[in-house]
């Protein structure tokens, strides 16, 4: 038997400072807060669903980032619903000076690569419209690592 369609839900992450997390997801992602829960917790959302991120301190301030060569989460992606709002979020990484550990062109989405304060790897991207994606002669999707337009990406924010 074979699932026909999901989606994530939510990704729950264990963070040291919540605020610091919050500045991270909402102030420059875009995130909205939906719930807190006084100091120890708060979940985010886009667009009005409950929440897609959950953000707690609940294994206490003190606890260390995960190994990269550890298991885990790799990195956790976010779909914006447009290239002009990853464009705008760029922007705002930008000018707050926050870095950017890589950008690619998928062939069916851009792609920006960035960790948050606590070291877990984020992607945001927007996808082409499907129209656009081309195939391999299996019928498969044909997707590749390039190099990212980042000056083109910014330039609709001019439009």
């Amino acid at each position: 038997m074979t699932l026909k369609h999901a989606q994530v839900g939510h990704v729950h992450l264990q963070v040291r400072n919540l605020e610091r997390s919050l500045r991270f997801y909402r102030d420059l992602l875009g995130f909205e807060v939906t719930q807190r829960i006084g100091d120890s917790a708060a979940f985010l959302s886009s667009g009005g669903y409950h929440h897609h991120i959950g953000l707690n301190t609940w294994a206490g301030p003190d606890i260390g980032p995960s190994s990269p060569r550890h298991a885990g989460l790799y990195h956790v992606a976010f779909v914006y619903p447009s290239r002009k709002e990853l464009a705008r979020t760029l922007k705002r990484l930008l000018d707050a000076g926050y870095p950017v550990s890589g950008a690619a062109d998928h062939g069916v989405a851009e792609a920006l690569y960035i960790q948050d304060p606590d070291g877990i790897g984020v992607e945001i991207y927007a996808d082409r419209p499907k129209d656009t994606w081309k195939t391999t002669p299996d019928g498969g999707i044909e997707m590749g690592t390039d190099r990212l337009d980042v000056k083109g990406l910014l330039a609709e924010l001019e439009q």
